[in-house]
């Protein structure tokens, strides 16, 4: 009875996974399309046409976008390494100090570690002075995941990799990358949602992106800009968590999903 219980939750709970996946940019793309129209359907002067239209939004997509993988490139080229030499012996005891200073970055405001970046190094603004300090912000769930996902892997499998002959890169790739694959996808997909959060305060350090029209909005007091940024942000929020939802579902070894 119990088996069958079990089963059935998790048919339940893979039912209502599946149809999220499916809903979730249905429903993004229904919210991006009214706000859309609702904006362009206001009494628009010079100065909100000048931001508000279909080149400019474009843009803004383009440099929110590009803001975003390079932060995630960043994040996935420093915490994957980095995590898979912390639990390796002879450096684990290092741990903590790399942990602990991945959470200085998460636990500081993003705007504040933005600002402190573009202050210390004395930059004009510009693409980099925003993407290096949000990847420091984002770098803790890739870094913390990729070290839990290799510390559990199974002791008895690597023993036995290990007792066929392979070498200890041959484990790492063969067993342990691979069992560690879906905690790693989960710490990304937050990274990515932080990036994409953040990446709107590339506006105040001149690198562009939706947080333009957020900023405008705001200070002219012009609604349908500020009302429009808002909800393009959280729409590409939301389609970058579906995105990594889908890679979570599909990128993992087929015996764990």
């Amino acid at each position: 009875m119990t088996t069958t219980l079990g089963f059935s939750t998790e048919s339940s709970s893979r039912r209502a996974e599946r149809v999220r996946l499916l809903a979730q940019p249905a429903i993004v793309l229904v919210l991006v399309a009214a706000v859309l129209i609702w904006a362009f359907s206001q009494d628009l002067d010079a100065t909100d046409r000048e931001t508000l239209n279909g080149p400019s939004l474009l843009t803004m997509l383009y440099e929110h976008m590009l803001i975003t993988v390079l932060v995630s490139a960043l994040v996935v080229v420093i915490a994957v390494p980095l995590g898979v030499l912390l639990t390796r012996p002879g450096w684990r005891r290092l741990a903590p100090i790399f942990i602990g200073f991945a959470n200085i970055g998460q636990a500081a405001p993003a705007l504040g570690v933005v600002v402190l970046f573009f202050l210390l190094t004395g930059a004009e603004g510009g693409l980099w002075v925003v993407v290096l300090p949000l990847a420091f912000y984002s770098l803790l769930p890739v870094l913390r995941n990729t070290m839990v996902g290799l510390q559990e892997v199974d002791p008895a499998l690597i023993d036995a990799g290990r007792g066929i002959g392979m070498s200890s890169g041959a484990v790492l790739a063969r067993i342990e990358m691979p069992l560690a694959v879906p905690l790693i996808l989960a710490g990304l997909r937050t990274s990515l949602v932080l990036a994409v959060g953040t990446a709107t305060f590339a506006a105040f350090v001149d690198a562009g992106g939706f947080g333009v029209l957020i900023d405008t909005g705001y200070k002219l007091n012009r609604p349908p800009l500020l009302i429009t940024g808002a909800v393009l942000a959280v729409a590409l929020a939301l389609m970058v968590d579906w995105l990594g939802s889908v890679a979570e579902q599909y990128l993992g070894p087929k015996g764990l999903r």
